[in-house]
């Protein structure tokens, strides 16, 4: 039997499907310890080091889809700025809402001893 945290866990994981303000259905999926250490691998040395960059790139890296077509993970810069570019403030602005802590599921709690 799975704990509730290893459910919380599991249910954080599930790529969800929002839609941006133009109407792309956008598939995302957070990432994980090993997608991060590949974003900052594409970054580079100098842009991992950049917060509000690195910020940008992890938002478009979580995209996984749009309108279900697969999006590969990016891995370098110029792959990384096309993937922001295409998205524009529209989808990087949905994707932000998205994955805002507000956001998460609630993790399951048991009554008992």
């Amino acid at each position: 039997m799975d704990s509730p945290t290893q459910r919380h866990l599991q249910a954080v994981q599930q790529p969800q499907t929002i839609q941006d303000s133009q109407g792309r259905a956008l598939t995302l999926r957070r990432l994980t310890a090993l997608d991060r250490l590949r974003l900052f691998k594409a970054a580079g040395p100098q842009l991992a080091q950049n917060h509000l960059w690195l910020g940008m790139a992890t938002l478009a890296c979580s995209v996984s889809a749009i309108d279900d077509i697969p999006i590969p993970p990016p891995t370098n810069e110029p792959q990384i700025e096309a993937l922001v570019a295409r998205l524009g403030d529209p989808g990087l602005a949905a994707i932000a809402e998205a994955l805002s802590p507000q956001h998460e599921p609630e993790p399951v709690t048991q009554a008992g001893n």
